[in-house]
């Protein structure tokens, strides 16, 4: 019989894809930066389908349903453990059943409160501030959070696992928050760090957690410039190109075209494995090899290996 983990009133965040990658990297940061442990592994495979198969070298690889995970981190001064969800994919269907289930496995953890990421869309410019919109399963958690300068979502809706997963706690008598961050419209597809980074900032304030959010500050200035650069070109290409043609031409063809499978040079894979190596011995390292495996677009094939860095040491 598997002897139940004890954890020390313990919050749970999930987080899943989705918009700007907004959720999915505030996730992957604090996995990193607190090197966390693996907990347990959490796969409801009826309910995940198959949408592709990978081929190599022309044959076809075995089909690989998305993974979900939980990690754990346990605080030294034995105040409030952290439990970060991370899910590979949102589902097509079921997502109701499936967020029951979890909110069962959070129940037997003795999770106290849930917490889902989000990105919220505006008509924000690159450069500009983002902020913190928050809704919750209750007034009282509401009327707590006034306090860390958040604005209330007023009316909408929260789409996908990220919402759906605070109505299953809700239902099971679980306090329930969701924070979502700005970015803006026009970038959805971007990778949108700063978002993560005031959502992250939020939550580490509500939590009283330190954490040390310099690398994603850097990342997030980064991406800002070159946004900003990306928005100054298309700006300046509707004012000088003709209405047939500005569509089309506004933003760049290796910005408007899929991207052809990344190749590795040898230069590149030794660093990843420079840096896998680095990783193994202080897991605070993770996070910068992360930024190297988005950085030559290989984070998806790296992603199991990666996670894999934070199981429990026997």
């Amino acid at each position: 019989m598997e002897v139940p983990v004890k954890l020390n009133h313990p919050w749970l965040i999930a987080v899943w894809p989705g918009m700007g990658n907004v959720a999915i990297s505030a996730g992957y940061y604090l996995v990193a930066k607190l090197g966390m442990e693996l907990l347990n592994e959490f796969s409801p495979v009826e309910l995940f389908d198959v949408e592709h198969v990978n081929v190599k070298n022309g044959l076809i690889q075995p089909a690989q349903r998305p993974r979900n995970r939980m990690f754990v981190w346990r605080d030294p001064e034995g105040l409030r453990d952290i439990v970060v969800f991370i899910g590979e994919a949102q589902l097509q269907a079921g997502k109701y059943s499936f967020c029951r289930r979890l909110v069962e496995s959070a129940q037997v953890l003795g999770i106290e409160r849930v917490f889902t990421f989000a990105a919220m869309a505006s008509d924000m410019q690159p450069g500009q501030l983002s902020r913190v919109f928050v809704a919750a399963t209750d007034e009282r958690d509401l009327n707590g959070l006034r306090q860390h300068d958040l604005l209330l979502l007023e009316e909408g809706q929260i789409g996908g696992l990220n919402g759906v997963l605070l109505a299953a706690a809700y239902e099971a008598g679980l306090s329930g928050t969701c924070l979502l961050g700005e970015m803006p419209h026009v970038f959805l597809q971007f990778p949108f760090p700063k978002a993560s980074l005031v959502v992250l900032d939020t939550f580490t304030s509500i939590a009283h957690l330190e954490l040390d959010t310099s690398e994603l500050a850097e990342q997030a200035t980064a991406v800002d410039e070159r946004l900003e650069e990306i928005l100054f070109r298309v700006q300046d290409a509707m004012e000088k190109q003709s209405p047939r043609t500005e569509e089309f031409e506004a933003f760049p063809e290796s910005e408007t075209e899929p991207e052809p499978e990344p190749r590795l040079s040898a230069a590149d894979e030794q660093q990843i494995e420079n840096l896998f190596s680095q990783a193994e011995r202080e897991r605070a390292k993770a996070y910068e090899l992360k930024q190297e495996l988005d950085r030559l677009g290989v984070f998806a094939e790296y992603e199991d290996r990666f996670l894999d860095l934070f199981k429990r040491s026997e």
